[in-house]
């Protein structure tokens, strides 16, 4: 296209050249010439796209497309020459010319001429540039364990276009922790930006699902799941040792575990030889409730419905797996009630046994009016604390 001065000019001279002699003069044959830029493209892999040239007054020239890296010809005119099943051009019949590059791949990346074979020869180039959506490479097996103590080494590989960042978090945003030689924290994150990430002294608490997140601004961001284990022997341990209770009343014994690998957990009865016999199991008469409460941790309580004479005894919450065995023992006393239905000795109860002891019929009635200061304090005390109170009362009648 020429410029508007050129126009002019050329105008005039064509006006008086007819003004003197008479004939419209020859005009010159046009050169070829780019009516756009050839566009830059940043395309997703997988995806198509194309680039447009447009050229007037290509006359008896030819349009060809060239790789500019690789300096391959791809095509001359519709024609095409490289061997690429996923290239191809497309002619209006006028002045356009498009390269099509169908499931654009990685290596599909460069610059892109569009030329003319004029002398000297024309041309403009674009840029293709491919981006790959983040990928996690299997690398590493999902599951991770050591002894407490230990160490474990998670690695996560990702790739893609951009190279994606890879960050590590904890299931319900639980913090990472890092440790100095002999266990003290060093370093407590609620993230980690690295490949791998590196446990030393592990504790159980470290216990849990770590996840790989790999991401580039190219969606979407994908995340991959290590599931951590930490060994240790199993720990065992009652809510009280000495629990009392009346005849009659159901009274629930209270075992918290901690364990892992998985553990076999059970309540015993220990005979009068301290022997320990066949593990208790769920009947009419004995309920066990297990409850987990983390990876490594749950309780296990043991209700006894229906306190006869018999049931009075030692009692053993034990746990056991590969790495060792653990128990504890519930000592169970039987409560005397007098005529107000207070204990004539008051070992420490549980809430269950306590609770019953107080709906009990004898319990029931109002006590007299010497006792009153009794009632009041069994309806409102905690029966620990009341017992307690009650030892100390008789410690000062005493005096």
């Amino acid at each position: 296209m020429f410029p508007s001065s050129t126009k002019a000019a050329w105008w005039l001279a064509t006006f008086f050249s007819v003004f003197v002699t008479g004939e419209m003069p020859i005009q010159a044959e046009m050169e070829p010439e780019f009516l756009q830029a050839l566009e830059n493209h940043t395309v997703t892999q997988g995806r198509d796209v194309h680039f447009t040239c447009v050229v007037n007054h290509l006359s008896n020239y030819r349009v060809a497309w060239i790789k500019s890296d690789s300096k391959a010809i791809l095509a001359i005119h519709t024609n095409m020459v490289a061997l690429n099943p996923r290239l191809s051009v497309t002619y209006n019949n006028h002045n356009t010319w498009k390269l099509h590059v169908s499931n654009v791949q990685a290596n599909d990346s460069g610059t892109y001429m569009c030329q003319v074979n004029t002398d000297p020869m024309k041309s403009q180039m674009g840029y293709l540039s491919v981006v790959i959506p983040p990928d996690i490479v299997d690398t590493v097996s999902e599951e991770s364990t050591a002894q407490e103590g230990g160490s474990i080494r998670l690695t996560c590989s990702a790739t893609g276009e951009p190279p994606p960042t890879v960050l590590w978090r904890r299931d319900h945003n639980r913090p990472i922790v890092f440790r100095h030689d002999g266990g003290r924290e060093r370093k407590v994150v609620d993230s980690y930006k690295g490949e791998s990430l590196e446990l030393s002294h592990v504790q159980r608490t470290d216990m849990g699902a770590y996840y790989c997140i790999a991401s580039n601004g190219i969606p979407p961001t994908v995340s991959r799941r290590y599931h951590v284990e930490v060994h240790f022997i199993p720990q065992v341990k009652v809510t009280n040792q000495l629990v009392g209770a009346p005849l009659g009343s159901d009274v629930e014994l209270q075992c918290y575990i901690e364990a892992s690998p998985k553990a076999m957990n059970s309540w015993y009865r220990e005979d009068g030889k301290s022997l320990v016999s066949d593990k208790l199991l769920e009947n009419p008469k004995l309920r066990i409730l297990d409850s987990v409460v983390n990876e490594y941790s749950r309780w296990m309580n043991l209700t006894i419905k229906s306190l006869a004479p018999g049931d009075y005894g030692t009692y053993v919450c034990a746990s056991v797996n590969a790495l060792g065995k653990m128990e504890s023992q519930v000592s169970l006393h039987k409560i005397e009630l007098n005529m107000n239905g207070f204990g004539a000795e008051e070992p420490m109860v549980s809430g269950a046994a306590w609770q019953r002891a107080r709906n009990l019929p004898s319990a029931r009635a109002r006590p007299a009016a010497s006792h009153a200061h009794q009632y009041f304090l069994t309806q409102h005390l905690p029966p620990q604390l009341y017992a307690l109170l009650l030892t100390v009362l008789r410690y000062v009648n005493t005096i």
